[in-house]
């Protein structure tokens, strides 16, 4: 008589390992894409702070062509002060301006007297630290040229 074979009690984890290694490079790859912020060139300061690094702030950015993002989403100028005094000032959160160095001044200022027309009466403003050269020109002084 021909024996019958049982059912086979193992299983093959071949297949959901070699899915959990493209999983695991897939999120390798795009994980340093997501913390990426929004494209904004800022203006350079002499002196500048780190961002705290909790998640009880909020960034309002001003683009280059105006558009206005606060953290990740758009929000436009007519609904500014509303969205801020619902997720700054209720939540009691701090804030923080960043705004293109190409922005034209009275757009930032429009944009403060909305902020402060919100309530929020602490705002940060976002810059990236000056290289010397730029501090040096924008203080109106170079470096010596080397003579010949």
């Amino acid at each position: 008589m021909p024996r019958r074979k049982g059912f086979v009690s193992e299983i093959n984890v071949t297949p959901f390992v070699d899915v959990m290694m493209v999983l695991l490079i897939i999120f390798m790859v795009t994980a340093p894409m997501m913390d990426s912020g929004l494209d904004v060139d800022l203006p350079q300061a002499r002196q500048v702070e780190n961002l705290p690094t909790d998640s009880e702030h909020l960034v309002l950015t001003i683009r280059e062509d105006g558009a206005m993002y606060l953290d990740t989403y758009q929000v436009q100028l007519e609904e500014l002060e509303e969205r801020l005094t619902a997720l700054v000032k209720d939540q009691n959160r701090a804030l923080f301006l960043q705004a293109d160095k190409n922005v034209p001044y009275g757009a930032v200022v429009d944009v403060m007297g909305r902020i402060k027309a919100a309530g929020i009466e602490k705002l940060g403003v976002v810059a990236m630290p000056a290289t010397e050269n730029a501090a040096s020109a924008a203080s109106g002084r170079s470096k010596p040229q080397p003579r010949r």
